[in-house]
């Protein structure tokens, strides 16, 4: 068992911008920390700079609003263009709700605010990112290049903020991942009155996104922190085993 887990944010990681080497501006940032890269620690990286690198983003001047996206705005103060932006992204929307808020499921199946669409930190307010089309081949490149550079394989999670039914505040989550197991399933195990767990799977790669957080901030430009000490398990699965099943769903 993990008794002690280090967090350490990495510094000097430049504005990525589309084209750049993610993976290869980690391994800099790692070999300037004079940390080094081992095969057990853990890589979480921000899903910004993952779609700053993939070219995920759109300037709102490019947009040309619809109808809903007008109306919608316009009873609640937003930019016609962002809204536009996040139907887009939507494979379905869940709820439109006070404030202006669109809860949506994008097309990997998850369920978030504004379809993970986002103004903050990118382009002055002008400019917005989008979700990675697929977070876990972002993780696996990532993951792939790092073991070129530094010989270590550590696992990679890309993480992203989400807001959580019935409780106030955003924590960070796995939206992808490479090389580690996301899910902990202790069912069958004897918990520590020996009786047998029958229901306990634990979301490890979401508990590692949230303490990463910690240590990388919001605002702070420390898109990459290395996990340090858990004893992780490799799989080649991924982090779209998170997301539920639709008839699991008990408040469709």
């Amino acid at each position: 068992m993990t008794s002690r887990i280090e967090l350490l944010a990495l510094d000097g990681i430049p504005e990525v911008r589309d084209g750049d080497d993610l993976g290869g501006l980690i391994a800099d940032a790692v070999a300037a920390a004079g940390i080094g890269m081992v095969d057990s620690d853990v890589l979480v990286v921000t899903q910004k700079v993952v779609s700053k690198a993939e070219g995920r983003v759109v300037a709102l001047a490019t947009v040309e609003p619809s109808a809903l996206a007008r109306q919608w705005a316009d009873r609640w103060g937003k930019d016609a263009r962002q809204v536009e932006v996040v139907l887009r992204e939507s494979a379905s929307i869940v709820r439109m709700g006070p404030g202006g808020l669109i809860i949506s499921r994008t097309r990997h199946g998850l369920v978030c605010a504004n379809a993970g669409v986002d103004v903050s930190n990118v382009g002055g307010g002008e400019v917005a990112s989008l979700l990675p089309l697929d977070p876990d081949a972002s993780a696996a490149r990532i993951r792939a290049t790092v073991r070129d550079r530094t010989g270590a394989a550590p696992g990679v999670i890309v993480s992203d903020s989400f807001g959580r039914p019935w409780r106030n505040g955003i924590v960070n989550v796995a939206i992808g991942a490479s090389g580690i197991e996301v899910l902990l399933d202790l069912r069958g195990q004897p918990d520590a009155a020996g009786r047998e767990m029958q229901a306990t799977v634990l979301a490890v790669a979401d508990e590692l996104a949230s303490a990463a957080d910690l240590a990388g901030g919001k605002v702070e430009q420390r898109p990459v922190v290395v996990v340090r000490g858990y004893a992780w398990r490799p799989s080649k699965a991924g982090a779209s085993v998170l997301v539920m099943e639709p008839e699991r769903d008990l408040f469709p």
